[in-house]
């Protein structure tokens, strides 16, 4: 923090010519040749210094391990110590919390008595890079981590060359969730079921969700706990109405893993409806027509036979006389022979 605030001061001294600088340097300023000057480089020095914490900001935050329970995970240190030296120079501390000391060593030997009990025979350092080694890792073993190194020279007070923090999360994986359906009431046209999700034993704390035919659905959750530090079971409610079969997933996330379980769910009563009885109308309606139609097909039996008879006697009459005129004798030979005969 010292080198950041004298940073912009410096860099204005910097910048300033020397024909403007004061005789005396005790203010770490300079007098500009002219206003809008200054103007610039008080915002350039501005700009540097916000540039500085965000970049510093930004290098702690990317300080992050995660782990399983059970696994060994290494911490890193911000400090390497180079080859030309050794760990005898040097005090180390791995801290928990700040309060909470996890290992220390001093002119490369381990304090024991600074040590927490809570850390003994599952911790260790590595001599060059300085990274905390934990194994196995413990639901408390989660949280914020510092590491502090002094560099320690003769005749002088110890030197801070490294203070910075790593984050620690750790997991417990959850059990595969356990979904199952109850029938609450029944019906021709639906069905009413009582959905349940249920997944134990994990870590950090999860979020449920869960999806009905890819549409996303939200569950009435509720966890239990003995305290922020050990392990969660948690339990998910949902009352669906069915009208046919559909598909339901319930999903469990926690620190960016993810378990989920789908099923089937199936509309149970798939009964025959009631016949309706026709209103009035379409008896009426339904009377009409079926009237017409005996009325036509009794015109036609009527009209069909005398028709077809009529023609049937004409034919007749037409070939009994034809049969007549064949059977006459000729005329007109008998005619002639008498004629012959006088």
């Amino acid at each position: 923090m010292v080198a950041s605030a004298v940073a912009p001061q410096a860099l204005l001294l910097y910048l300033c010519p020397l024909s403007s600088r004061p005789r005396s340097y005790r203010k770490m300023a300079c007098l500009p040749t002219a206003p809008l000057a200054l103007v610039l480089r008080r915002w350039l020095g501005i700009g540097l210094f916000v540039l500085l914490c965000l970049s510093l900001g930004y290098a702690q935050e990317k300080k992050a391990v995660k782990s399983k329970v059970g696994e060994k995970v290494g911490l890193p240190c911000c400090h390497e110590i180079p080859s030309s030296e050794s760990l005898q120079n040097y005090r180390v501390y791995w801290q928990k919390n700040i309060t909470e000391v996890v290992l220390a060593y001093a002119g490369g030997e381990r304090i024991p008595d600074h040590n927490s009990v809570r850390y003994e025979n599952r911790t260790e350092i590595d001599p060059r890079n300085l990274t905390l080694w934990i194994s196995p890792i413990e639901i408390r073993d989660n949280g914020p981590y510092w590491c502090v190194v002094q560099y320690l020279r003769l005749s002088q007070n110890p030197m801070v060359v490294c203070n910075e923090p790593v984050n620690l999360f750790v997991t417990a994986d959850f059990s595969e969730p356990n979904l199952t359906a109850e029938v609450a009431a029944d019906s021709c046209e639906s069905t009413e079921l009582v959905v349940m999700c249920s997944s134990y034993g994990g870590f950090p704390k999860p979020k449920l969700s869960g999806a009905l035919n890819n549409m996303s659905v939200v569950w009435n959750a509720s966890w239990v706990t003995e305290s922020s530090l050990s392990l969660y079971n948690i339990t998910g409610k949902l009352s669906l109405n069915v009208t046919q079969d559909v598909n339901i997933t319930c999903s469990v996330e926690y620190n960016g893993f993810t378990k989920s379980t789908s099923l089937l769910l199936k509309k149970t009563n798939d009964c025959v409806l009631p016949t309706v009885a026709p209103s009035y109308n379409v008896i009426t309606a339904s009377s009409i027509i079926i009237v017409i139609f005996l009325s036509a097909i009794s015109l036609a039996a009527r009209y069909l036979p005398r028709h077809v008879c009529s023609h049937c006697h004409k034919h007749q009459d037409s070939g009994q006389q034809d049969v007549k005129e064949g059977t006459k004798p000729p005329v007109s030979s008998k005619v002639t022979s008498e004629t012959s005969f006088l």
